[in-house]
């Protein structure tokens, strides 16, 4: 379930439009005043080297975060949430805001300057968290969201504590992709030397029962 919604300038992390569960209260007493907080937090740590899809994990929630054409959108939903739907509904709100506001969002003076989009982002949410229309809101996204398995996760006290930029997160999901290439890459290798040795103990097996065979024959 998508419990709140947040959408920002990437340039200087201003908060553009925003929807928030008014009764939303986690089991730690946590409110929703809290987690727009951390919203906030996340936007400000942008840069324009931030990767375009992140996840950040504040117990119990998880924070889903696309950045497109500039503008940042982000999510907080249940952790048992489908993630290609988090990012499909972040997609589909991506689209729309930019058709509604195009230029004037660069040029916003001040906080929820667009903060009528709420109207689309609750529409939004009745269609995501309806399980009969979920088959029809993914279909047209499905093929943009194959890569959503390798998107890094973090967790929110790692982005607050230390001050963890999302271009961190990209560069570890890089190194993570890299590592994972590079342990293939020497896994098939070391199954061709296998397969090879195997071959050659084989092939010395024959040659040397030919060689005994050929003495008590001859």
């Amino acid at each position: 379930m998508v419990l709140m919604t947040m959408i920002g300038r990437v340039a200087d992390g201003l908060p553009l439009a925003a929807s928030v569960h008014n009764d939303m209260r986690d089991d730690s007493g946590r409110s929703s005043t809290e987690y727009q907080n951390q919203a906030k937090n996340i936007l400000r740590r942008l840069s324009p080297n931030s990767p375009s899809k992140a996840s950040i994990e504040s117990e119990p929630y998880i924070f889903h975060c696309l950045i497109d054409h500039d503008v940042c959108y982000i999510t907080l939903c249940e952790k048992n949430f489908p993630r290609k739907n988090a990012y499909a509904y972040l997609e589909d709100l991506a689209q729309e805001f930019i058709a509604q506001y195009g230029q004037k969002i660069q040029v916003a003076p001040r906080p929820y300057s667009f903060i009528e989009f709420d109207n689309y982002i609750q529409k939004m949410k009745k269609q995501y968290s309806d399980s009969r229309n979920s088959r029809e809101t993914m279909g047209h996204l499905r093929n943009n969201l194959n890569d959503v398995q390798r998107i890094m996760v973090t967790n929110i006290q790692d982005v607050m504590a230390r001050g963890e930029t999302l271009q961190n997160l990209d560069r570890k999901a890089t190194h993570l992709a890299s590592m994972s290439q590079q342990y293939r890459k020497d896994a098939n290798y070391l199954n061709r030397m296998s397969s090879l040795t195997k071959i050659g103990l084989t092939v010395g097996s024959i040659v040397i029962l030919s060689l005994i065979a050929y003495v008590f024959i001859f």
